[in-house]
């Protein structure tokens, strides 16, 4: 059978459009005013025991586009870094980036040095919002890129009195607050409170234009900006809308837990696509890693949806207090980033009485590319497309595929991203005649379920996080004890994968410790190695490409 018409036949049973489905707006600002506009004082986003009406968020945002075009001189098309973790900052940020017309490039508060530096330049991003808990790491970064503005966010910032007061007291106390600079920055609350013109150019956003960078790993090393559009991300909310609602639900003002970071394509057109939307709620988890602060900020709200992956729902399932928590509300669980283990799925839905819909996507398209309709889901696999998305799956030679062959995904729809900033070459290599190549091996079963088999590319995926070995190996080589490395991922039942690296060194005296130690200073932390293997040598083709799949598959052996 042919793939297509299976995945037709699918759609269509479960009450699915083929097609691609109306947009609700043209641009991302569109669709906030829309939101603004009839729900203004409804809960909008929650963090820290906050909340903030669509109203507030709006009107902050406001002060804040006043403050980057009047003060700092920001205009249409300019790009601005937004360093955050989930904090009520970053939607105010975005909101009001928005209003300007300025493009988001979304950055890991834990990158290095050398990984700003990179994504700075490569962007040419002229100002940055970052956390002050990771200031020292961007302070060393700066003086080597084009930033001309640093904005500096604490996480109390936005709390009202006395509480404000008390916790800045504490951190002092404890010794956990940063010192920051009396010069150079600026202080959040500083845009807030200025008395400058509120006056400023509304931008209004072309279909076609580009609004976000969202930078990713490459099979070369480099991080690469992947230009998405107010198109494609509106088309991909839309797209996603539709199978949210299948089966005649209306998501309308549904509150949605949100401990996936925003800085992640996945989790960032959720929150700031799909919230708006449906007119939602989020619920925003600064640090999923803290169990016990994650469980308490959901212990006294009523959340219909939540959003994760492998690794969280196996760190809340062993939790005490978060199996005692009130699932009754719960409708829809969803999943990505990563696999879905079996065992951890069904251990979720005994739990919770609600069953994952584990989804499929990639940066480039912006991101979501099939998910698991409520209660149509088969677990196991990655879902059907999303309504208006085109698939085909082709072999090594180009051979187009029916229903249960195996080869790479390529996808064909509005969600597909522009291209790669600044890299025509390395578009042309991705998109071809219109075809996305996802670099993902699969197979799409009679029912229109694609099943990812294995990854074309030797790219890792670390709690939901793309790891790309050259990127780790072109580090660790720049180490001078270190004459070659190569990097693969291995089995992990929490992380899903996490990275060893084989070393050959030219030093015998050379440890583990010390290569770790290497990494942790050059890469983001969910990078590092875990596991260390000195080798005499490494397995390599006839041209000399070190064989990593060899390396795996002794891997796998042991195991």
């Amino acid at each position: 059978m042919d793939i297509q018409e299976a995945v037709t036949k699918a759609q269509l049973s479960m009450g699915l459009s083929t097609q691609q489905p109306e947009l609700i707006a043209e641009s991302l600002l569109g669709l906030w005013q829309q939101a603004l506009a009839d729900s203004a004082d409804r809960p909008a986003f929650t963090c820290l025991g906050q909340t903030l009406s669509y109203a507030e968020i709006d009107q902050l945002a406001n002060r804040v586009a006043s403050y980057f075009y009047h003060q700092l001189g920001l205009k249409a098309g300019d790009r601005i870094a937004v360093q955050l973790p989930n904090l009520l900052q970053y939607p105010i940020v975005v909101v009001a980036a928005w209003k300007l017309g300025l493009v988001i490039v979304n950055t890991n508060p834990m990158y290095t040095h050398r990984e700003l530096v990179h994504q700075f330049n490569d962007s040419g991003a002229r100002a940055v919002v970052v956390l002050d808990q990771f200031y020292d790491t961007l302070q060393g970064a700066v003086p080597e890129t084009a930033i001309e503005h640093v904005v500096v966010a604490r996480a109390i910032d936005l709390l009202p009195q006395p509480k404000q007061t008390i916790l800045a007291g504490v951190t002092k106390l404890l010794g956990k607050r940063p010192r920051l600079p009396a010069e150079g920055i600026v202080r959040f609350p500083e845009m807030l409170t200025a008395k400058v013109d509120s006056s400023y150019p509304l931008h209004s956003p072309g279909f076609d234009e580009i609004c976000a960078l969202q930078y990713t790993g490459g099979t070369t090393g480099v991080s690469k900006g992947v230009m998405l559009t107010q198109g494609s991300l509106i088309s991909n909310i839309a797209q996603t809308m539709a199978v949210v609602n299948v089966g005649g639900r209306s998501a309308l003002h549904y509150t949605a837990i949100s401990p996936l970071p925003l800085y992640h394509i996945y989790a960032y057109m959720l929150n700031m696509g799909l919230v708006p939307a449906t007119r939602g709620h989020s619920v925003l988890i600064p640090d999923p890693r803290n169990i016990p602060m994650f469980v308490s900020a959901l212990k006294n709200i009523k959340f219909e949806i939540f959003c994760g992956l492998n690794s969280l729902f196996v760190a809340l399932l062993q939790d005490n207090k978060f199996r005692k928590l009130d699932f009754s509300h719960l409708e829809i669980t969803l999943s990505g980033g990563m696999a879905l283990m079996e065992s951890v799925a069904h251990e979720w839905h005994k739990l919770t009485g609600c069953v994952v819909s584990e989804g499929y996507g990639m940066t480039e398209s912006s991101p979501v590319i099939s998910m698991n309709p409520s209660g149509y889901q088969k677990i196991g696999t990655a879902g059907i497309p999303v309504p208006g998305t085109e698939i085909k799956v082709v072999d090594e030679n180009g051979v187009e595929q029916q229903v249960g062959g195996v080869g790479e995904l390529c996808v064909r729809g509005a969600q597909v991203m522009k291209g790669y900033w600044q890299r025509e070459e390395q578009t042309a290599e991705v998109i071809v005649d219109g075809w996305l190549h996802t670099g993902d091996i699969v197979i799409v079963d009679e029912q229109g379920y694609i099943k990812i088999v294995d990854r074309l590319k030797d790219m890792i995926i670390v709690s939901g996080f793309n790891v790309y070995p050259n990127e780790l190996e072109q580090a660790l080589t720049q180490h001078p004890d270190v004459l070659e490395c190569a990097a693969i991922g291995v089995a992990d039942p929490k992380a899903g994968e996490v990275v060893k690296m084989f070393v050959v060194a030219t030093n015998p005296n050379l440890t583990a410790e010390q290569v770790i130690v290497y990494c942790k200073e050059n890469m983001a932390g969910y990078k590092v190695p875990k596991f260390v293997e000195f080798r005499d040598d490494l397995p390599k083709s006839n041209v000399g490409k070190v064989l990593r799949k060899e390396l795996k598959a002794e891997e796998q052996a042991k195991a």
